[in-house]
């Protein structure tokens, strides 16, 4: 058993000074990923903020101008512009200046006052019919908050049109309340970072691992490793160690990140989710493995690896929800140990989730990880025989 440790981890330590001897190399591995994870935590957001909007008012009321005030001091529209007609109103949606376009009517405070139906328009560019959507939301939040507040009584009729569409919408006067749970602030960030962080850990190690063997081919070196009294498995061992520990320092960085920089609460254990990190780094070590015994450049590998990601990252959940997608794909989707990594790193950091909950899905993960390296060692065992 010692001598078995002792060849694995000379493999090991020729790996790294592989890996290290290029300073630039270090740099890839421990300070792009912050890069990356930092710019798609800013970037990568599904918050609707700062929507510009043209307000129309032919009221000019108080209580016409405090609608206009409750809108900005929301935070989610900003008014830059003041129409005088129809037409100027129109050109400004037309010509993506605005997304949201109110107009007030006359009387609007009067009916208001007394109880009446009023109506009142909103046009939202519905190119970006997510963003419409959500921004639609926000606006029919915030009159119906506001038209409480100082009607007591009746009704109020609201008129709102997704460009070319229009619909009529009847705001009830009645007093309902929500509360999210685990992300009270509805924040994107929250969700969004620790997926990129299962991301990061799939790419870089993937590529790594995927270059490891078929760079001995390229180099003649391979012949030299067989020679030796290592084994295969040994060979294989040592192959895969340096990479996932590479790949859990990335991971513990990338966590820090989350926590410190971006304020993402971690309510979980963080010892299960270095449990689950490891048992996911066997799975993407072994995808890597077996790309990187099937090819014969390294060209080949890296076009394997890219071919690999993409297909992955779509499959996950991380962009778009699995449930929508169509049903054979989802079935697919139980094949992608992103999948599975996404559901625990997000369960644990936002909703705080234990083993109880966990573990069907860190079992998955288990059992693919499994099967992959044992596929991956089969095809190793048969490439160096």
């Amino acid at each position: 058993m010692p001598e078995i440790i002792e060849r694995i981890g000379n493999v090991v330590r020729k790996e790294f000074l592989q890996v290290f001897r290029d300073y630039r190399m270090k740099a890839i591995l421990f300070i792009v990923p912050v890069v990356q994870l930092v710019l798609f935590g800013y970037v990568v957001t599904t918050d609707v903020n700062n929507v510009p909007t043209a307000f129309r008012d032919l009221d000019g009321s108080y209580e016409s101008r405090e609608l206009a005030r409750q809108l900005t001091a929301s935070g989610y529209f900003t008014i830059k512009y003041r129409p005088a007609s129809p037409e100027e109103e129109k050109a400004l949606v037309d010509n993506g200046k605005v997304l949201c376009a109110i107009t007030v009517d006359n009387g609007f405070a009067r009916k208001l006052k007394g109880g009446k139906p009023h109506t009142l328009q909103a046009i939202f560019d519905g190119t970006d019919s997510n963003t419409a959507s959500v921004a639609m939301g926000y606006f029919l939040g915030i009159v119906e908050r506001y038209v409480r507040s100082v009607d007591s009584g009746g009704n109020y009729a609201y008129n709102d049109a997704l460009k070319g569409a229009q619909a009529g919408v009847t705001v009830r006067m009645v007093d309902e309340r929500s509360r999210a749970w685990f992300n009270p602030d509805l924040l994107s960030k929250n969700y969004n970072v620790p997926g990129v962080i299962a991301i990061i850990i799939m790419v870089t190690c993937l590529i790594l691992t995927s270059m490891s063997v078929v760079r001995e081919k390229e180099l003649g070196t391979m012949e030299q490793l067989m020679v030796t009294p290592l084994r295969p498995v040994e060979i294989m061992a040592g192959k895969m160690l340096p990479y996932g520990i590479v790949g859990f320092a990335d991971a513990a960085i990338a966590t820090s990140v989350a926590v410190f920089w971006f304020n993402v609460e971690l309510r979980g254990s963080i010892f299960l989710l270095a449990l689950s990190t490891l048992v996911y780094l066997v799975s993407v070590l072994g995808i890597g493995l077996f790309i990187s015994t099937m090819a014969k450049t390294q060209q080949q590998a890296m076009m394997a690896s890219f071919l690999v990601n993409m297909p992955a990252i779509l499959l996950s959940g991380f962009m778009f929800p699995i449930k929508n997608m169509p049903e054979p794909a989802q079935y697919v989707t139980y094949l992608n140990p992103l999948r599975y990594y996404l559901i625990i790193i997000r369960e644990i950091f936002l909703k705080g989730n234990g083993l109880n909950v966990l573990w069907p899905e860190l079992l998955a993960l288990l059992a693919m990880g499994i099967a992959i390296i044992a596929v991956s060692a089969m095809m190793f065992g048969k490439r160096l025989g």
